[in-house]
């Protein structure tokens, strides 16, 4: 620890005292209470706890003292429960508080986390803003203003905010099914230009596309993306987060293709690049397939699997060193068996080892395509036990992100919740 004095620092949580030494805090399983040992100023501290005594070296934490006794009994045994006669939501957001998650909770307390979380959707009630007479009254100058941006930004941000807002999100998903309806016909050969068209031909092809009726749907479609994204950026209260939002982004990378190639075919004309520049408008009018995520604003299921990937990237990462690890093996030791030994039989396809990860990862995944098998004995044998040993290893983060997913989708149905409730007064007055 940069600040303090003394060999041990004394932490008060809600009137409970805990003696622990400088080094224990340096990597204390608790990342609030670890946070303590990199402070190099009183300010620092006060970012961490609610107050510091200086004579005594002590932290003061206003913080649920029966609840942080259980917590250090997981830091101390490894295992963690919920307080008797505790709410499972208040000694959730404890957790939160002292940088734990839903799944360092046994099985049976995440299942009644799960459980109440759930039966607790059903009766969440929105806080409403200015509310009351005295919030009415006293309104600052401009709150009219304000009020409306808000309404404009929960129609274009939240789908069951509103009538209006549902209403914006059917048209938007129409559009969404049309273009992708489009895109797809665009592959058929009917529809695609013949490849021996000479350069003149796939000239006069790539600038008259446009005027064609799948080229004014896609105008149309991309038109409507164009201004929806555009009135989101003006009605967002902070622009740079704004830009920085995922959902954003894949707005972007399925609007910016479109424009490219218009640019692209504008410019190229009848340039001997033509025929590199055709390559690189297919390629960007493929990116239109972007345009399928941005189902994700309106669906509570696409949500919940971003959010997850996410919040689980650690075990995300975990599972591909694991692959990894293993595929390194196995593709070196298939390697050898069928075609590094002289055993009078060899296995092409097995003449490199790049060439056998291929075999090992669609083997451990279960897909086995067939296109590459073993021939040898001992190379049967080893694909058996990669077969077993990749089940194995896929099974072991799921846990993990399974009780991610169920977390992240019970805190997206409390929002889509809350703004449901908005849209049932909105009926009634």
């Amino acid at each position: 620890m940069n600040f303090g004095r003394g060999p041990s620092v004394v932490l008060n949580v809600g009137g409970t005292r805990y003696s622990f030494s400088r080094e224990v805090l340096k990597d204390f399983p608790l990342r609030r209470v670890s946070r303590l040992h990199g402070c190099l100023s009183e300010q620092d501290v006060l970012e961490v706890c609610d107050d510091y005594d200086r004579e005594r070296n002590e932290y003061f934490f206003d913080r649920h003292s029966e609840a942080f006794g259980f917590i250090m009994l997981y830091v101390r045994h490894g295992h963690l429960r919920f307080v008797p006669h505790m709410c499972e939501l208040s000694f959730y957001n404890e957790m939160i508080y002292w940088g734990l998650e839903g799944s360092h909770l046994d099985y049976c307390c995440q299942r009644r986390l799960d459980d109440r979380m759930s039966e607790t959707c059903t009766y969440y009630a929105a806080e409403e803003p200015n509310g009351g007479p005295e919030g009415k009254s006293r309104r600052p100058p401009g709150a009219e203003g304000r009020k409306w941006l808000e309404r404009m930004r929960r129609t274009f941000e939240e789908p069951t905010s509103s009538v209006a807002a549902q209403v914006l999100a059917t048209v938007s998903i129409l559009f969404v099914i049309v273009s992708m309806v489009v895109l797809c016909a665009s592959t058929l050969p009917e529809w695609r230009a013949p490849e021996n068209r000479s350069m003149e031909e796939q000239s006069r092809y790539t600038a008259e596309s446009v005027r064609e009726p799948s080229g004014i749907i896609e105008a149309i479609c991309i038109g409507w993306f164009t201004a929806e994204c555009i009135v989101r950026f003006i009605v967002s209260k902070n622009k740079c987060e704004f830009v920085r939002r995922p959902l954003n982004i894949i707005d972007l990378l399925a609007i910016t293709p479109y424009y490219i190639s218009v640019l692209m075919t504008v410019f190229t004309g009848e340039n001997s690049q033509l025929q590199r520049a055709g390559v690189t408008l297919r390629v960007l009018r493929m990116m239109r397939i972007f345009w399928v995520i941005k189902l994700a604003r309106h669906f509570i299921g696409l949500q919940t699997l971003g959010l997850t990937l996410k919040r689980c990237y650690r075990e995300m990462v975990m599972l591909l060193v694991f692959i990894c690890v293993a595929m390194a093996i196995f593709s070196a030791l298939s390697q050898l068996l069928e075609n590094g030994l002289d055993l009078g039989t060899k296995n092409k396809d097995y003449a490199s080892i790049p060439a056998a990860c291929w075999w090992v990862i669609i083997s451990m995944t279960t897909v086995g395509y067939g296109d590459m098998c073993p021939i040898t004995v001992p190379g049967r044998i080893l694909g058996g036990i990669c077969v077993v040993s990749g089940i194995v290893l896929l099974a072991l983060p799921i846990t993990f992100i399974y009780h991610s997913f169920v977390q992240c989708y019970h805190e997206l149905k409390f929002r889509s919740a809350r703004y449901s409730r908005s849209l049932s007064a909105e009926f009634l007055n």
